[in-house]
């Protein structure tokens, strides 16, 4: 088996590229990366599956990428596209006429939030649940391997199926976060293509020696018949999905299902979920599994067609309640859209099980094992009700859940970087992460928490590596390092309140070691005194400007990771590091490769460890802040 470190938008293109002849794409966060490997690996000749480069064209809008998509699809093209949020909302009207002309497509979605009373970059599935009346299917991944394994059963059922598809994944949880993954074998899902469906879309394509007639105007007396006469190909897709799953169970090991069980076979209390937060509450079932809780999830795959056969195949007999977590607000409803399919599933079976629905993690809201735990507590209450929410306090409508504390035991190593937008600290822990991951056993996983304002605005990443696989998709919580790139969050950010006792602590800043402390309110040099906090300082933009690469610090910090982290062999990773810098910057002209190779043989000259000593000192009392002084500190989350 192969496996490289890599994100849930590049484990899909991996796969999406080989099935797709023509992609119509107008880039949007975060789903750019996948039209943009696309449009590279054309330009450099790639081919797909039947012998050619993808023909990429970009349109000057997603409603024109989807125009141009409806007529590729009409003219026998396997045709395909990358968006989110708002760009997928102006796909709707042609992905109407996309599945009512029952024409093989697939929308590859890293599912986001949508603008409402602000805009938000960051994801949920807002938009995803907008396109569901469309009669397109829908494919859910949980995990940037599951992205790998499950794009390829969204192309060869929509081949086999005639129904388009929109295979999704949550925005930046899982399209940025990097992880090692297995890579599938290409090879073997070629096989499975049904040539026999393929021949016969290319068939029904416009072409003046096979005429047709379509996209007509009907009127009430065979409109609805014809509606209606694409019944049978939604009953049966689920199988058709289901069947494809289980080839790739062959070619993987896993044990894909439209809908798949994670738990205790004699749960009472089970969770029904789709996408990223499903790696949460399978760690939080595992540690309450151990104090024989009974817990279990659902993890919803394919959403639609919504499938109760399939569905009720994995619901154990013995359970009693269902929560079901939407990742959505349908303001007006009296439920989101999964907690609605799964109480009327449950109703139409003649279950006597008791459903209620909740919401979690819209526009990326951290979702924390307390926060399930709670749900499953929850649960337990013989009079818990409907419409509750996690993750937040609602002080308004008093639907939020108290959050129980509950800690997942693991050995995972974590780490925090605080940098701001194009300070290329997110690219250095990315080179972090797969050096590490790519020439050792370990497991890694990033993620980049990012600032809406993007460039100049703050960015931390989150960094754990582990001998087993990681499942935490939620923040770091308790980093033994922490880095900063600007000392100026020291008076704004509350960096240290979650650092491990006699954890490292590294700042980049032109104070010496005689004024450092200086910098620090009381409360957090309490906390280098309380919890014996290694503080390390380095001036890195003197040394680049030294050196002559001006403020671009990343491998003069990223030197200083790798030495105080412990993580690999030091030598070793300095070296790939120079591997990276020569392939990294082998078309750029000038000398950049040797002046990064020079600042990072100098980093550790310029890196100092601060003594900190003496007694706590008497902490100020808090005055009340703005609203808006409570946002720009980075602590919105306080408030209700």
């Amino acid at each position: 088996m192969r496996y490289k470190i890599m994100d849930g938008n590049e484990a899909c293109i991996t796969v999406s590229y080989n099935f797709t002849e023509v992609a119509g794409i107008y880039p949007i966060t975060p789903s750019s990366t996948m039209a943009e490997f696309a449009d590279k690996w054309a330009s450099d000749d790639k081919k797909n599956y039947f012998g050619s480069p993808v023909k990429v064209v970009e349109m000057q809008s997603e409603a024109g990428a989807a125009g141009m998509i409806h007529g590729s699809l009409q003219a026998g093209c396997l045709t395909t596209t990358y968006t989110a949020s708002q760009g997928l909302l102006l796909m709707i009207p042609n992905m109407y006429k996309i599945a009512g002309e029952m024409l093989p497509c697939v929308i590859n979605v890293a599912a986001r939030s949508l603008a409402s009373h602000s805009l938000s970059i960051l994801g949920d599935h807002q938009d995803i649940y907008a396109t569901r009346a469309t009669g397109f299917a829908l494919l859910a991944s949980s995990s940037p391997q599951q992205v790998m394994d499950l794009t390829g059963v969204a192309h060869l059922s929509t081949i086999k199926g005639r129904i388009p598809f929109v295979n999704f994944f949550d925005g930046f949880r899982t399209s940025h976060e990097l992880q090692k993954v297995r890579i599938i074998d290409t090879d073997k899902l070629k096989e499975l293509i049904d040539m026999d469906s393929l021949n016969d879309f290319r068939k029904r394509s416009l072409n003046p020696d096979n005429v047709v007639t379509r996209g007509t105007c009907e009127n009430d007396d065979i409109y609805f018949q014809n509606l209606e006469a694409r019944n049978k190909y939604y009953e049966e897709l689920p199988d058709v999905v289901n069947s494809y799953m289980e080839e790739v169970n062959k070619i993987t090991g896993e044990d894909y299902k439209p809908f798949n069980y994670y738990g205790s076979k004699y749960a009472k209390r089970v969770i029904v979920a789709m996408g990223s937060v499903c790696e949460t509450i399978k760690e939080v079932v595992d540690e309450a599994n151990k104090d024989f809780e009974d817990v279990g999830l659902i993890e919803v795959h394919l959403y639609r067609p919504f499938s109760i056969k399939y569905l009720m195949n994995v619901l154990p007999d013995t359970v009693e309640k269902i929560a079901v977590l939407d990742r959505t607000k349908e303001a007006g409803s009296f439920g989101e859209p999964l907690y609605l399919d799964v109480a009327s599933a449950i109703n139409s079976v003649g279950k006597d099980i008791k459903v209620i629905g909740g919401r979690y993690g819209l526009s990326s809201k951290n979702t924390t094992p307390s926060d399930i735990y709670s749900v499953f507590e929850y649960l337990k209450d013989d009079n818990c009700k409907h419409d509750f929410t996690i993750g937040i306090v609602d002080d308004v409508t008093n639907k939020s859940l108290p959050k129980i504390p509950f800690k997942i035991k693991n050995n995972n190593v974590e780490f925090l970087i605080y940098g701001y937008g194009s300070d290329g600290m997110v690219s250095a822990s990315k080179d972090v992460m797969k050096i590490t991951g790519n020439n050792t056993g370990a497991y890694v996983q990033g993620y980049f928490q990012y600032d809406s304002k993007k460039s100049g605005g703050v960015t931390k990443s989150h960094l754990r590596f582990s001998k087993d696989p990681i499942r935490s998709t939620y923040y770091v919580d308790s980093p033994s390092l922490v880095m900063c790139t600007k000392e100026a969050y020291l008076k704004k950010l509350s960096m240290l309140d979650n650092l491990r006792k006699n954890g490292v602590f590294i700042l980049n800043t032109d104070k010496d070691s005689s004024k450092v402390l200086d910098l620090f309110t009381p409360h957090d040099y309490n906390l280098l005194v309380s919890k014996e906090i290694k503080l390390y300082i380095i001036d890195a933009n003197k040394l680049a400007k030294e050196v002559g690469l001006d403020n671009k610090i990343s491998c003069i910090m990223e030197t200083i990771l790798f030495k105080l982290g412990h993580i690999i062999d030091f030598d070793f990773a300095i070296n790939k590091i120079k591997e990276d810098l020569e392939e990294k910057f082998k078309n750029k002209s000038g000398d950049i490769v040797d002046k990064n190779i020079e600042a990072m043989s100098k980093a550790l000259d310029y890196l100092e460890p601060v003594e900190v000593n003496g007694s706590l000192k008497e902490e100020n009392e808090e005055l009340e802040e703005s609203i808006f002084e409570i946002i720009s500190s980075g602590k919105g989350d306080s408030l209700k």
